[in-house]
């Protein structure tokens, strides 16, 4: 099955990764849980990649909500091409997507998600603008 993202989407970063034998669960394929961990890997990438990175005495982003739709079993051993698409800034976030498809597999989506990422104020534990750097980044 292939995913087409929609246009407004903007593909920012694109890694591959290595699924690893203890990924996979008693069924002998990838653990949904897991594929959150994927997701995580390349958002984290991109937003090291761009210097975003969360400060604890600072601000960054956090994920408010994430979601993963299973569209083919991922099993071990399998090389990984993950997408992270970025759209639709508000004053305080913006929404992340993933797509997964299997290194030997191109053009066939394994899996889809994403999250919505919200900019904090850590010391104050509250919402906070989106820096003007990452909303051009991001729109």
């Amino acid at each position: 099955m292939k995913i087409e993202i929609p246009d407004h989407k903007k593909l920012v970063h694109e890694m591959r990764l290595e699924t690893r034998w203890g990924d996979m669960d008693a069924m002998g394929h990838v653990n949904n849980a897991v594929y959150f961990r994927y997701m995580e890997s390349v958002r984290v990438a991109w937003m090291a990649s761009v210097g975003c990175a969360p400060d604890p005495k600072g601000q960054g982003p956090v994920i408010v909500n994430a979601f993963c739709n299973f569209y083919r079993q991922i099993e071990y051993p399998a090389e990984l091409r993950l997408r992270f698409y970025v759209s639709d800034p508000g004053r305080t976030t913006f929404e992340s997507w993933v797509t997964m498809e299997r290194v030997d597999q191109p053009g066939v989506t394994a899996a889809a998600g994403g999250a919505t990422v919200i900019w904090v104020d850590f010391p104050a534990q509250k919402a906070a603008s989106l820096p003007d750097w990452l909303r051009r980044l991001v729109a």
